[in-house]
């Protein structure tokens, strides 16, 4: 725990940003694969690959040799410069996706990403307004955060003109249904772009959307859905963007998700996942809409725009991904996660639904009520709980969904450490649910 020192000089000197609640109450030591470590020794089995991110686990050996070699020959250029590593990456990223995805930007962070393919998607279309959905996380910059409903709207002034929400299609409780009870989410979309039409001037640019909600409570969107948005989009003139910031390399069981729909999205956005806990984020899109956003003078200018040290760490990644066949091992180790949490339920009637692609997984508990207090708070003691007994989970932190966990482990997570969590979980909720 933090001795009186520390924590009085965190409490004095931290700024508090995450909207609610407190620092975790110890100070993390190290951390290596799957494990991180508190400075007095106790080891945390980490189920969120820290901001779910590191998908090779902490300190990938390969992470750290490329960085130390990389850090002293060339780590940071004028960003007009070019440099092999920038190059490289560009070229092995459009090697890894469908045509006609073939140009790459490298930035740093999925905020500062989506900044971008936004900023590109009104130039080419020459429109501002902006869609999606209801429970978006997609960053807390100017752009991003205008297309974010989640959380951080209220206490900022004025959102820009032109940003609307869709509905979101959960299949768990869904809130348009059909003879049978079951999520419509066709006429759920049609209703959608039908309030979006009534509402817009005329000027649509772009939808922005994560082909799995995590921060919006881990929502798969349904089969079928992606390739229906993408012609709404079509019909209307807008550009697609897949914010592919969790999902992207290979922690679905696919090396994008979007794969699955067989959509190409006219837009793709990478980050934490591309660095593995290193800040690198990618714009990727095709060789026409770049041409026409570089005619009209597209400008996006940053400090890092291209830097050659994260640039060289995405290289490794890929290598890594790629040698041990990271994606099919996602699946494998997404379906021994799936298959233990499918037993929790089966014993513990308080988890409500499991849902999510290879590991990315939602546990969604119940609560009484339409609020879902009761199930904030259990979720808050049983995240309290799995912490005690060695194992971090993150709740989604906002109010009504604090009983639905988002479970990230590494891809490099063992079998071992897999049936090690599903345990440590069994008994927390054993204890706070009853």
């Amino acid at each position: 725990m933090l001795d009186d020192t520390v924590r009085a000089a965190a409490e004095r000197h931290l700024v508090r940003y995450s909207g609610r609640g407190a620092f975790s109450p110890e100070i993390i030591d190290r951390a290596e694969g799957s494990s991180v470590v508190t400075e007095d020794g106790r080891e945390l089995l980490d189920f969120t690959s820290g901001q779910m991110s590191a998908i090779l686990g902490h300190a990938h050996p390969e992470i750290v040799a490329t960085v130390r070699e990389q850090v002293g020959r060339l780590d940071h250029l004028y960003s007009g410069m070019l440099s092999r590593p920038v190059v490289d990456l560009a070229r092995r990223l459009a090697g890894t996706l469908p045509e006609p995805l073939e140009k790459a930007m490298l930035l740093t962070t999925g905020a500062e990403a989506n900044e971008a393919a936004l900023r590109m998607a009104k130039l080419v279309t020459g429109g501002h307004e902006v869609v999606s959905f209801a429970r978006s996380w997609h960053g807390m910059t100017q752009a991003a955060a205008n297309a974010t409903y989640s959380a951080g709207r209220a206490g900022y002034g004025p959102a820009t003109p032109g940003n609307f929400a869709l509905p979101v299609p959960d299949r768990f409780r869904p809130d348009i249904v059909d003879a049978d009870g079951n999520l419509d989410w066709r006429r759920q979309l049609d209703l959608g772009f039908d309030l979006i039409d009534a509402q817009s001037v005329g000027s649509l640019a772009a939808c922005l959307v994560e082909p799995i909600l995590s921060s919006g409570g881990v929502i798969d969107l349904p089969p079928g859905y992606l390739a229906a948005l993408r012609d709404k989009c079509h019909e209307r003139g807008m550009l697609l963007i897949v914010d592919e910031a969790q999902t992207g390399l290979c922690r679905t069981g696919d090396w994008y998700a979007f794969e699955r729909d067989g959509v190409v999205p006219d837009i793709l956005t990478l980050s934490k996942t591309l660095g593995a806990g290193l800040p690198l984020a990618a714009v990727l899109t095709s060789a026409g809409i770049e041409q026409e956003a570089h005619d009209r003078g597209f400008l996006f200018f940053t400090t890092h725009v291209n830097d050659p040290l994260p640039a060289a760490v995405g290289n490794t990644v890929l290598d890594v991904l790629t040698r041990d066949r990271l994606d099919l091992r996602a699946r494998e180790l997404g379906d021994r996660l799936r298959g233990g949490l499918d037993e929790l339920a089966g014993k513990h009637p308080v988890i409500g639904d499991v849902r999510g692609r290879g590991l990315l997984v939602g546990l969604e508990l119940l609560g009484d009520g339409p609020s879902g207090g009761d199930a904030d708070k259990l979720g808050a003691a049983v995240t309290r709980r799995c912490a005690e007994l060695g194992l971090h989970m993150n709740i989604v932190q906002l109010p009504g969904m604090g009983g639905t966990f988002r479970i990230a482990p590494p891809l490099t997570t063992t079998d071992v450490e897999i049936d090690r969590g599903l345990a440590i979980l069994d008994t927390a909720l054993t204890e706070a649910a009853g």
